[in-house]
């Protein structure tokens, strides 16, 4: 590979890595937050619903506008839009302002994630697959060390250090971007010939709108019925709002031309739904543990911000390791075992969880975090590979922004999961409860694995009838 190529893998590398690393660093930081804002768990699980929504909604948008923009413009736009945030969040005076602060990091990174990927397979056309590998070690090495991090910076400095940390990786790579970066001047000349009201509608700008508001209005009258431990009027009517706004974007979605999230093929392709639908639940699974147990260890086991780090990497560091094991095995028997495999082990460490006691020693909990680490690194190529195989090639592209979605939404999933489990308050027996819901969802998991086979089979079938 030449060297060019490698230094432009290094510079979208470097830019794409932020979004992970963000993720993943703020897990450690949420009891100092709670400490600082004087905040409860539901409230203070804001700073990752919010991230993940606007990356949800940020991601697929910024792949469409980078074929009106250029893919160039956009990255660099991203970067600075991720300094300035990345400076902005440490002077936020309230928790409302760090949100802010947070949606547009949320917004910034995600520029550089939505088109990093498609620089890479445009501009470097000689060992591709070895080039999307090395991308790959970039966001999930950032996504597995990310507590680690986060943790010796709060143990250092303070959670302000989470932020500016992105400062150097950010300028780093606008440095090599605004040189390596090739300009895409077919971006800019399309642009020019699409009015706003257009370029709103390619976008699916309602859609959008739907889909932020009602899931937002959804969750505060879930998590406000739990903080305050009643059902209130104005908890039932924020409820019912958010519940309809989504209803109205699935109507919307279905008859617009060009849908932000084409739920139409949910229907067309039964066999990918289920796909969608297992890799919703495997990240709300790992994703309660990735942020939910960080800080039980602080607040109920005041186990200290960098130790917590550290034991965190035993989940990153087997889901790491798991990756590439979990490739070859997948290359020679299909996803299918893998799969089955991973459901089994995130079932024995969601009963494992079960088992602990306050007493219990922080080995113990490691080997809690080993086994979803493994059962995370199965997952990650194995629903790939199951999308792969249930996806029809001509809209393989389409089908990869939904599987990314569904990754979102199991994450807010999983946040709201643990609000409404520990309600405001992190305590031993709502940890506990957290493992039993867990396990049942992990052995929910491997009952899917079996009704998904089923319906790729019956979808092979009905595709090859046709074909005759």
């Amino acid at each position: 590979m030449k060297a060019n190529s490698w230094w432009l893998m290094i510079t979208v590398g470097l830019g794409i890595l932020l979004n992970p690393l963000n993720s993943s660093m703020v897990s450690v930081a949420l009891p100092r937050l709670q400490k600082t804002y004087e905040l409860d768990y539901t409230a203070v699980s804001w700073i990752i619903f919010s991230f993940y929504i606007a990356s949800a909604i940020a991601q697929p948008v910024m792949g469409k506008a980078s074929d009106l923009f250029g893919r160039r413009s956009i990255f660099l736009i991203g970067l600075l839009v991720a300094i300035v945030s990345s400076l902005a969040a440490p002077l936020s005076p309230s928790f409302g302002w760090l949100i802010v602060s947070r949606i547009v990091q949320s917004i910034g990174t995600s520029m550089m994630v939505a088109v990093g990927m498609a620089i890479v397979r445009i501009h470097i056309t000689e060992k591709q697959a070895t080039a999307l590998s090395v991308l790959s070690i970039f966001l999930s090495g950032a996504a597995a060390i990310g507590p680690f991090i986060g943790g010796a910076l709060i143990q250092w400095w303070d959670w302000q250090a989470i932020f500016v940390i992105n400062i150097p990786f950010a300028a780093a790579s606008f440095g090599l971007a605004w040189r390596t970066l090739p300009k895409d001047e077919t971006g800019k000349s399309v642009a020019n010939n699409v009015s706003f009201r257009e370029w709103m509608i390619r976008l699916d700008a309602t859609g959008m709108l739907l889909f932020s508001v009602g899931l937002v209005a959804l969750l505060i009258g879930l998590l406000s019925c739990k903080s305050s431990g009643s059902f209130s009027l104005l908890n039932i009517v924020e409820g019912l709002i958010g519940l309809m706004l989504l209803l109205a974007f699935v109507r919307h979605e279905l008859r617009t031309p060009s849908p932000f999230i084409p739920l139409r093929m949910f229907g067309q392709f039964p066999a990918m739904t289920w796909v969608n639908v297992e890799f919703m639940l495997v990240n709300a699974l790992f994703y309660s543990i990735f942020f939910g147990l960080p800080s039980y260890l602080q607040t109920v086991r005041h186990v200290s911000e960098f130790h917590t780090g550290m034991l965190m990497l035993s989940l990153g560091s087997c889901s790491l390791i798991a990756s590439p094991l979990a490739g070859r095995w997948i290359d020679k028997s299909g996803p299918k075992p893998a799969l089955l495999l991973s459901a089994i082990v995130m079932v024995l460490g969601s009963a494992w969880l079960v088992t602990l006691n306050e007493s219990s020693s922080l080995i113990s909990v490691c080997l809690a975090l080993a086994a979803f680490g493994v059962s995370n690194g199965l997952n990650n190529v194995g629903m790939q590979a199951a999308l792969f195989q249930s996806s029809p090639k001509e809209i393989i592209g389409v089908a990869s922004g939904l599987f990314s979605t569904s990754r979102y939404l199991g994450t807010i999933l999983s946040s709201l999961l643990i609000g409404i489990v520990m309600g405001g308050k992190f305590s031993f027996e709502g940890f506990r409860v957290l493992g039993i819901v867990l396990t049942a969802m992990s052995l929910a998991l491997v009952a899917m694995n079996r009704r998904g086979r089923k319906s790729l089979q019956r979808q092979k079938s009905k595709a090859h009838t046709v074909q005759l």
